[in-house]
């Protein structure tokens, strides 16, 4: 019996063994294509004269060793009202710097950026944003009565169209949560967003507690990135869900003038932003 027992185990493992085939997927690899993350932010406060655009090519999914930093390029943006132009300077890292910006609310700004011979411009208006008035926390406004939330309020203007974009980070999480708000029917009243944290025993998280930090910045935003952030803030929420639907390639509002079909990824945003930090009681 106990031979017999030895020889079905023997087979057993011979079979799962051999089974054991190696097999090398062959992923579809694209053109790098020109990524320019190109986001003027005016923190209220603050004379906004710092900026900083960054520049980078695309890379393969599973490629994390290249170097894909863009050095060399020609980045300028300029204020369509006044035709005053800004030179960011190359620090030879994929950044691009500028210590004498002029932030002018509701003025329309063109970024030109000049790569490989080919010129890619965009446009946005640098959009206004309401204070953020105050931060309260309870166990009873949102999802779960046993576990902390946080909300923040500010005041929409009256009479116009306003879009919102929200990054809540709290202190030690590896990426923040983001949120993309519109005023259609909540125009010129107080807004509000709150945010939530279940335990999740998957990837370690935890409910809110108290002494835990975190903080907040309200960016005025276009109707268009509005609509930009909305799908791919969508995707991203969906990323791994087997129901949802196959991601698609969103394109920014960077056109390449030169070869139309090398568009490049990314964004050029320009906001007035206002932060605040809360600590848990």
């Amino acid at each position: 019996m106990r031979l017999y027992i030895k020889s079905l185990l023997l087979i057993v493992l011979t079979i799962i063994t051999a089974c054991e085939d190696v097999i090398d997927v062959n992923v579809p690899e694209a053109e790098p294509r020109l990524v320019i993350e190109a986001s003027l932010d005016w923190q209220k406060g603050t004379a906004g004269n710092n900026q900083t655009i960054k520049l980078s090519t695309s890379t393969p999914y599973f490629n994390t060793t290249v170097n894909n930093t863009v050095t060399g390029a020609s980045v300028k943006v300029t204020n369509d009202a006044t035709n005053a132009e800004y030179i960011f300077v190359d620090q030879n890292d994929g950044t691009y710097n500028i210590t004498d910006f002029v932030p002018v609310l509701n003025d329309s700004y063109t970024l030109e950026v000049i790569y490989n011979s080919e010129t890619y411009k965009a446009k946005e208006t640098l959009m206004p944003v309401s204070e953020i008035k105050r931060v309260t926390q309870s166990l009873e406004g949102a999802f779960d009565d046993e576990v902390l939330d946080v909300t923040i309020f500010w005041d929409d203007p009256v009479d116009e169209e306003n879009y919102y974009f929200i990054n809540f980070y709290e202190e030690g999480d590896l990426f923040p949560f983001l949120e993309e708000v519109s005023d259609e029917f909540t125009n010129g009243n107080e807004m509000d967003e709150f945010f939530e944290k279940e335990r999740d025993e998957d990837d370690g998280q935890e409910e809110f507690n108290p002494g835990d930090k975190v903080s907040f910045t309200l960016y005025g935003i276009s109707e268009r990135y509005y609509n930009y952030l909305q799908i791919l803030i969508e995707q991203y929420d969906s990323g791994g869900d087997p129901f949802s639907s196959v991601a698609a390639e969103i394109k920014g509002n960077c056109i390449n003038e030169t070869t139309p079909d090398n568009y490049a990824f990314g964004y050029f945003r320009a906001s007035e932003v206002d932060t605040i930090n809360y600590t848990f009681q």
